[in-house]
């Protein structure tokens, strides 16, 4: 069974995703926006987290308490995907992040990895993948790939948007991996861009070229 594709409704994010395309927005602003959506986004993809009781003492009495009672992992996609990390790891504090340096070869469009330092085995139960576009697929399908040979059981991916030829792409090399976003665009130009989209995530994050 194909997991889901989650696109969020929700309008205090769709009013940021507006910002986000908006050309006019400057790299602070830029930033900003994607860590509150990426924060937004990660609520959701979270509902159904592991939940344990524990005893809590109020200033009045003691009462019963919840905690998160999983091991997290945030796997950002080099560049792009670290200013996505950084605002869901204020969220979860714990969490360990394990960083993937993919990039897409221009000229074969296919993804290339440059680093990767995941420990020798997984010491984390749920693993989400975070990069803001997901255009052809490649780089998250290659992703997952990696760590599915690491051992890593249950994964999530989170974007901002998406192409339908990423989104199918993705399903099709990893149909169980639940995929979370803003927004599903037209369609990926003859460059690979999502149309309408956003530009480049990482060079508009970063103020580059």
């Amino acid at each position: 069974m194909t997991a889901p594709v989650h696109v969020s409704r929700h309008p205090l994010l769709l009013h940021r995703l507006a910002q986000l395309r908006d050309q006019a927005t400057k790299p602070r602003i830029f930033r900003q926006l994607v860590r509150e959506m990426s924060q937004m986004l990660f609520l959701e993809a979270t509902q159904d987290l592991r939940l344990a009781t524990h005893k809590v003492h109020t200033p009045l009495t003691e009462c019963s308490g919840q905690h998160i009672a999983e091991a997290l992992g945030l796997v950002p996609i080099l560049r792009a995907g670290l200013g996505m990390s950084e605002a869901i790891l204020e969220m979860v504090p714990t969490a360990q992040v394990w960083h993937l340096g993919l990039f897409r070869d221009h000229q074969t469009l296919l993804p290339v990895t440059y680093y990767n330092k995941l420990p020798s085995k997984p010491n984390i139960e749920l693993a989400f993948v975070v990069d803001p576009m997901l255009a052809t697929g490649g780089s998250a399908v290659a992703a997952v790939d990696i760590l599915k040979r690491w051992g890593m059981g249950r994964i999530k991916f989170l974007g901002l948007i998406a192409a339908p030829e990423g989104v199918a792409a993705l399903q099709s090399a990893h149909p169980e991996v639940p995929i979370h976003l803003a927004a599903v665009d037209s369609h990926l130009n003859e460059h690979s861009y999502i149309v309408p989209g956003l530009g480049d995530a990482g060079d508009r994050q970063f103020g580059t070229r």
